[in-house]
């Protein structure tokens, strides 16, 4: 009877091995597969680069991650046409003297619709989900009674070393300062008003007191989730990146001769953009069959999607002499620092009392439309030649171009998981 049990045992464990191998194979096939069509090549040293750096190379390999997203929000995105039209322009309708620009917090389901559309449909770097704390706001064309940009602030990652060398951030401290900053995952200007340089005002409210003034109203008073403690509501500075390289609308960003950004240098090229949601799916289930615990949200600790895949390439053998893994797409973005305070550094190191610029974006705006908005608008007439249906029926027949897109190679593996 006890060999009967034994046989059985061994013969399960066999066939666990042979099923573990089989999906192992397939993953790996499948890894390959999605990184050589998205446009990255893989080396002899397990490491994956872009076929190319120029801006169409680089988008391109974002292609597929934003297909993806057109797919998943299809629903959402077809329904709303109609409030993109009443609250979008095209070119030949706009009265670039009369353009005036306002902040708006996103709060109305108007401004949400609005929000949410835009940021799907308008930029090739994919949205992601924005994690802790947030704050979203438009800008608002009040002639127009348009939208003409946007900006999604989150929380920032914990670890940055551009950012915390920079700063000279100490690790017993580090999260204290950065519970008193925010990251801009989105920023720029929908077109008519891109071509106009829009993006440079939207850059620039990312320095303005009203912001400011938005995140101490929100979070003042507020206790942490992990931490149950209290911390100062004052935003001390604000961090992004570029997209490809140095971003244009960060670059010689000035106010009266004053810089507004400041450019502190490039990151070290990883992420997880490149791994469509279905396939980390599947890298999690096959996580699970070895035992190890793909537990996400609250209390899982910072970047636990990054840690996760990683984890799975290792196990899959996907890891380079240098111990790097796929997580490292080697696309390296432009990092920028908008400080809010003059000391910035000092209140850092030292603990004193911020002393804060006080720029209101009114003057922004004003300075703008001197500086940037009138000029170009005389200089280049791009702007004129964008028509909002033209750029709806795009949108929608990418939604469609995402069906005929997005496959994987190996249906089987969702069988075996």
């Amino acid at each position: 009877m006890r060999k009967q049990k034994t046989r059985k045992t061994h013969s399960k464990s066999i066939k666990k091995i042979e099923i573990l191998e089989t999906l192992e194979k397939q993953l790996r096939e499948e890894i390959i597969f999605t990184l050589t069509k998205q446009g990255f090549k893989i080396t002899k040293n397990y490491e994956i680069v872009p076929n190319g750096f120029s801006k169409e190379d680089l988008k391109k390999v974002h292609y597929i991650r934003k297909l993806e997203l057109l797919k998943k929000n299809k629903q959402f995105l077809e329904k709303n046409i109609d409030i993109i039209e009443k609250y979008a322009i095209s070119g030949s309708e706009l009265d670039v003297e009369n353009i005036d620009i306002e902040l708006r917090v996103v709060k109305t389901k108007k401004e949400t619709i609005l929000f949410r559309w835009w940021n799907l449909s308008w930029w090739s770097l994919p949205y992601e989900r924005p994690i802790g704390r947030q704050i979203r706001y438009l800008l608002w064309d009040r002639y127009h009674n348009t939208v003409f940009g946007l900006v999604q602030l989150q929380s920032p990652v914990l670890h940055s070393s551009i950012r915390d060398e920079y700063l000279e951030l100490k690790k017993e401290d580090k999260d204290y300062w950065l519970n008193q900053s925010m990251y801009a995952q989105r920023v720029g200007a929908i077109p008519p008003y891109n071509y106009l340089l829009g993006g440079k005002l939207v850059a620039m409210s990312l320095a303005s007191k009203d912001i400011r003034e938005i995140y101490e109203n929100k979070y003042k008073d507020r206790v942490t989730f992990i931490r149950n403690r209290k911390l100062p509501a004052r935003l001390l500075f604000i961090t992004t990146t570029s997209a490809y390289g140095k971003g244009t609308i960060y670059e010689r960003l000035k106010y009266n001769g004053k810089n507004l950004s400041i450019f502190i240098g490039y990151t070290k090229g990883s992420g997880t953009f490149h791994i469509p949601d279905e396939l980390y799916e599947k890298l999690l289930k096959y996580l699970r069959l070895l035992g190890i615990n793909t537990k996400r949200g609250y209390g899982t600790g910072p970047s636990r999607k990054l840690r996760l895949i990683s984890r799975a390439f290792y196990e899959l053998g996907f890891k380079s002499n240098n111990g790097k893994t796929f997580i490292y797409h080697n696309i390296k973005r432009g990092c920028y620092l908008f400080p809010h305070a003059k000391n910035l550094k000092e209140v850092i190191k030292n603990n004193v009392e911020p002393e804060y610029y006080n720029y209101t974006f009114r003057e922004f705006y004003e300075y703008w439309y001197k500086r940037w908005l009138i000029p170009r608008s005389e200089r280049n007439l791009e702007w004129k030649k964008f028509n909002l249906n033209d750029y709806i029926n795009d949108v929608l027949n990418q939604i469609n171009d995402a069906k005929k897109e997005i496959y994987t190679s190996l249906d089987k593996v969702s069988e075996l998981t």
